[in-house]
């Protein structure tokens, strides 16, 4: 694969190369994502959450398949710069077809105006709540006549992730789950992203490893848990919203 593929014009003569392994670890990914259209088709569909490791499958996804098709759940409390690079992702790959999910506006005034727009400090129980609100109700919406779902996750993104493998049964959602970058490091990650010149969220510039709703993220020291930006309020081992079962 030819690093030419990914890049502007001007932007050519700054690339650097990958070194061998690292190409292999990124020809096999590029691989799965050809495996996973050949076996799912149009029923196969990628949640792209905007983050590190979807700016790299998006990257891929665009050059090798871009049949596979996208969804990014807008919640409303959404970081500026994370729609800024929607509509960069939407503008480079016009080929790509990302759709938005947003919630249920009915449900989600109901739940405001019961609990107040901030409940979700007040416990987690409001937390988990919230984000069934503006998250999980528009997933099973996304999900609901596909065979199979592709995400970003990585086992050394978090404890509640460390046994993630590549191929799941999501009984949660009734579909097989698929996440590439399982076995990817950080460092793997960002050399990839750098080399391949992908725009990503300005926020990982900015100590944000992890980005999910302006509200409930904040930035990190170097070297912290990459998820402990995320519901910092609460023990490590409940920081997920619901999605990720």
């Amino acid at each position: 694969m030819s690093l030419d593929a990914f890049l502007e014009p001007d932007a050519k003569q700054e690339a650097e190369p990958l070194d061998a392994a690292l190409q292999a670890k990124l020809d096999e990914v590029i691989a799965r994502l050809q495996q996973a259209w050949q076996e799912y088709g149009e029923t196969l569909t990628f949640a792209n959450s905007l983050g590190a490791e979807d700016a790299l499958l998006t990257g891929l996804i665009a050059q090798h398949q871009p049949e596979i098709a996208q969804f990014v759940l807008d919640t409303g409390r959404l970081p500026e710069p994370t729609l800024t690079l929607l509509d960069q992702v939407r503008s480079r790959w016009p080929q790509i077809n990302i759709q938005v999910f947003y919630p249920d506006a009915s449900k989600l005034q109901d739940f405001v105006n019961r609990e107040g727009v901030n409940a979700f400090y007040r416990s987690q129980e409001l937390r988990k709540a919230c984000c069934g609100v503006r998250k999980v109700e528009p997933l099973q919406r996304a999900l609901a006549d596909k065979k199979a779902w592709m995400t970003g996750l990585r086992r050394e993104q978090s404890v509640t992730r460390d046994q993630l493998e590549y191929s799941q049964w999501d009984a949660g959602n009734g579909l097989q789950k698929l996440s590439p970058l399982y076995d990817w490091s950080e460092a793997e990650l960002w050399q990839a992203i750098k080399a391949l010149k992908l725009p990503y969220n300005a926020l990982h510039d900015q100590g944000y490893p992890s980005i999910g709703c302006a509200p409930c993220t904040r930035a990190v020291q170097p070297g912290d848990d990459p998820r402990s930006g995320r519901w910092w309020w609460e023990n490590p081992e409940t920081r997920e919203c619901g999605l990720h079962k």
